[in-house]
């Protein structure tokens, strides 16, 4: 009995999990893997694409090239359910206690990606979230000024610290993440929700590119349109927190 227990292998746990969500990226998804796996090269991570019911040969790609990159797996939705459930779906088959999250579209470079998680790693415990800041954003002018306008109705309403939260490139902790109420968009919304859960959040510039490949999923009405209900639903549940303090236990 004790040789068989002994010949079980051991499943190591990653110390960095680098989530993904992918819809319709055929010729970038795989370049991107190739490039966080080059990012955190010697380092202690697993990396999950996550394909949201794509229509194009994304999948098929990404299953090919997990021969060629030990590090990735491949999750899929059967069907389409936007990019917050898919951070979603990947956060919670994640084994890492730290989620490292990239857009899918490759315009945040991996090479960012190691700094914004040694930086929460090296944070104390209060520390939820470090995120992203695009230095010099790489989109169009009506995108840049939709996006300033949007930082700054949203920081006044909800009170958060950040400037930047369309940024996908983030570094947040897995248990943290998971006590936060889930909707559709949560994704923009996470500095506010970690401040309403009574953390902090830190930031860091980044760089950010031109798209290569394929086109934007989204458009600046289509933000606007959600952007409204999204508001008002964060702006509710901040008012029905309440913080305990210090929790003591005898």
């Amino acid at each position: 009995m004790t040789d068989s227990l002994a010949s079980v292998p051991e499943i190591s746990v990653p110390d960095i999990s680098v989530v993904v969500p992918v819809h319709d990226e055929s010729g970038a998804a795989v370049p991107l893997a190739r490039e966080i796996a080059e990012a955190f090269a010697g380092r202690s991570y697993e990396m999950i694409f996550v394909n949201d019911a794509s229509r194009d040969s994304t999948l098929a790609e990404l299953q090919a090239a997990m021969a060629e990159l030990p590090t990735l797996r491949v999750l899929s939705h059967a069907t389409n359910a936007g990019q917050s459930r898919a951070v979603r779906t990947g956060v919670l088959a994640a084994r890492a206690p730290i989620i490292v999250t990239l857009d899918g579209d490759g315009q945040n470079p991996p090479a960012d990606a190691p700094r914004l998680a040694d930086a929460l790693i090296a944070a104390p415990a209060n520390v939820a979230l470090v995120g992203g800041v695009r230095a010099k954003r790489q989109d169009s002018n009506a995108k840049r000024q939709a996006s300033i306008w949007a930082n700054r109705i949203r920081r006044k309403l909800l009170s958060d610290d950040a400037d930047d939260t369309g940024c996908g490139l983030k570094a947040f902790r897995r248990d943290v993440f998971l006590r936060l109420p889930y909707f559709d968009h949560i994704h923009r919304y996470l500095p506010a929700l970690t401040i309403r859960e009574g953390y902090e959040n830190r930031y860091l510039e980044v760089d950010h590119r031109h798209r290569e490949v394929g086109r934007s999923k989204y458009t600046n009405w289509g933000r606007l349109r959600a952007s409204f209900s999204d508001l008002l639903g964060v702006m509710w549940l901040k008012s029905r927190s309440r913080r305990p303090g210090a929790i003591s236990e005898f």
